[in-house]
């Protein structure tokens, strides 16, 4: 069985972070793996107070579950700060972790920084390099280029985007969630071509957890033997059901139903 591992934060809720991620894992197949880097007591309606995990104790997750069972592929998200971007670029070194998505969880959905401004400039300069693809909303996308946020609201500016993480060090971007009329298109470049993965746009109140699953399905696309545009569009199938078909939990925004996804028993 394919396996990958998950370096990132924990959701109370279950809707985000490690838990989206294993649960991503599981129902496409691969055996889930978890670093956590942060404790969070978080809803629906957001996060209400956080833990973040010494560095020393993230490396020892990794280099214990890596050190027994075999890595297929692996994924980053919430890293918190400068410390620990510095511990995971070692590990990832360390382990051989190839086939690495890095999903820059950088900001809530309020505005609330989950990246310190020092662990951004890390990320940037030592994960990017790294890293198989790198994806980013709109929003990471900005902090990340320094581009204006309101400006990258179309394709044009996206690409430019793009283009820009590409000459940071990426070996491949994907800038996620440009609106598009109704349509919600994800933005892929790899240096040479551009490809538009699109689908409707769908609600934001049940999209909690979104830009987990996209980045966890497509390292479980990866780990599965899928090329990289392979496990984009996986990723943005399994995505665009979770949202479809979210339970509309909680009183703030609801958790995507990832499990929509899973074979159906006949």
């Amino acid at each position: 069985m394919n396996t990958a591992l998950t370096i990132s934060g924990s959701d109370s809720c279950g809707g985000a972070g490690i838990q989206a991620d294993l649960k991503t894992f599981s129902v496409l197949g691969v055996y889930g793996m978890s670093a956590i880097t942060s404790i969070t007591a978080q809803n629906t309606l957001g996060v209400h107070e956080r833990f973040d995990l010494e560095p020393e104790l993230i490396r020892k997750q990794i280099d214990h579950s890596a050190g027994d069972i075999d890595v297929t592929a692996c994924k980053t998200g919430m890293l918190v700060n400068l410390p620990i971007v510095e511990m995971v670029e070692e590990a990832i070194k360390r382990n051989k972790l190839l086939k690495y998505v890095c999903d820059a969880v950088i900001l809530t959905r309020s505005g609330a920084k989950l990246l310190t401004d020092d662990g951004l400039a890390a990320m940037a300069k030592k994960l990017l390099p790294l890293a198989t693809v790198v994806t980013a909303g709109t929003s990471e996308a900005a902090a990340l280029t320094g581009f204006d946020k309101d400006r990258l609201d179309n394709i044009a500016s996206a690409k430019d985007a793009a283009r820009r993480l590409i000459e940071m060090g990426a070996r491949a971007a994907i800038i996620k969630a440009v609106l598009t009329g109704d349509m919600t298109v994800d933005l892929f470049f790899d240096g040479k071509e551009f490809l538009e993965f699109a689908g409707k746009t769908q609600p934001k109140e049940k999209s909690h957890g979104s830009g987990d699953v996209f980045s966890a399905a497509i390292t479980a696309g990866l780990a599965n033997g899928k090329t990289l545009v392979e496990s984009i569009d996986l990723a943005k199938s399994v995505v665009t059901m979770a949202i479809q078909y979210s339970g509309g939990q909680g009183r703030g925004t609801a958790p995507v139903n990832v499990l929509a996804f899973a074979p159906k028993k006949k």
